[in-house]
């Protein structure tokens, strides 16, 4: 697991998360203990843990209810992430071979499929109403989005609407329920619930720009998986959308970008068009007013050191390279 300077406030509560992680997959079936062991042995940034523990801190903060929570949403999120694998036929995620590279379709499915159970394991022991049924909908939101993607894959008649509504389902959904369900289960009043969730949702807005950024922008060594794989994939992104509207040239990168099995020199060419286009810069600049608007739903919170914790996290969100 990376150790985020930021999360200095949780680093051994998040320690306690991942040591709890780790044993709560062990299973006596050795295939599906060395798959799910796998995944979790790739670590990750854990995001979504501290997020729900962060948001904890501003009221009565208390580990043992908090793990839980965070164990459940870690596992909704890594069980999405293999069968993303699944999906996209990913064979590296940061920067180690997947699951489904290393045992197949077959495997990373019912790992998934384990991992989801589990977590409706630990959900079924929350001694809070609102908790099940939060996570409930997003997971039926994080399906929606899911089947949205397949769905236009290689449509480059997308529009920044429709690119929103998957993004908000796919990533931002989940964070938002991060913040929602620390705060809920500390007992933070309502009004703070809803500002803790909507930070989350702008931030994870936010997130998933930027990753779409730096699957056209970044170094493979340090983003942990191939660039241009959204490209090889056909998933439009708001790059590629906000390109094709001030493309000198639209109807070639709409051929390249329709293109099903792309060489690599065609991903390179349509990455560099996309680039003249100014369209990175552009995609960066809608990412600086979801992390501002993120930053001002934290003025309704509690002065205190999380609150400053969560405005750096955000500032990190932007410049991140991985």
């Amino acid at each position: 697991m990376k150790q985020l300077w930021l999360f200095s406030q949780i680093n051994s509560d998040l320690q306690r998360v991942e040591k709890e992680l780790t044993k709560f997959v062990e299973t006596d079936y050795p295939i599906l203990q060395d798959s799910a062991v796998h995944l979790l042995a790739a670590g990750g940034k854990r995001l979504r843990p501290a997020f729900t523990l962060l948001a904890g801190k501003f009221y009565g903060y208390s580990l043992e209810k908090l793990i839980p929570v965070a164990m459940a949403l870690e596992l909704i999120h890594m069980s999405s992430l293999v069968h993303d694998d699944v999906v996209d036929a990913s064979m590296t995620r940061r920067g180690r071979p997947t699951v489904k590279a290393n045992w197949g379709n077959i495997v990373s499915v019912q790992t998934g499929d384990y991992l989801l159970a589990k977590s409706l394991m630990l959900i079924s022991k929350i001694d809070h109403p609102e908790v099940a049924r939060i996570l409930a909908e997003i997971s039926v939101e994080m399906c929606q989005g899911e089947i949205q993607q397949i769905k236009c894959s290689f449509d480059v008649e997308q529009n920044i609407k429709q690119y929103y509504y998957r993004i908000k389902r796919k990533t931002a959904l989940l964070i938002s329920a991060c913040c929602r369900l620390g705060a809920i289960v500390s007992g933070a009043p309502r009004r703070q619930v809803w500002a803790l969730g909507a930070y989350g949702h702008s931030l994870g807005m936010a997130f998933q720009i930027v990753d779409d950024v730096l699957d056209l922008t970044a170094k493979a060594a340090e983003f942990g998986k191939p660039v241009g794989g959204d490209l090889r994939q056909g998933i439009m992104t708001l790059p590629m959308i906000l390109a094709l509207k001030s493309s000198t040239n639209p109807a070639h990168l709409k051929t390249l970008l329709r293109k099903v099995d792309k060489t690599d020199e065609e991903v390179l060419e349509t990455i560099g068009l996309i680039n003249n286009t100014g369209a990175i810069d552009e995609a960066m600049h809608l990412v600086d007013l979801y992390v501002l608007k993120a930053k001002r739903h934290l003025q309704d919170l509690p002065q205190v050191p999380t609150r400053k914790a969560l405005e750096e996290l955000a500032e990190f969100i932007r410049v991140r390279k991985f």
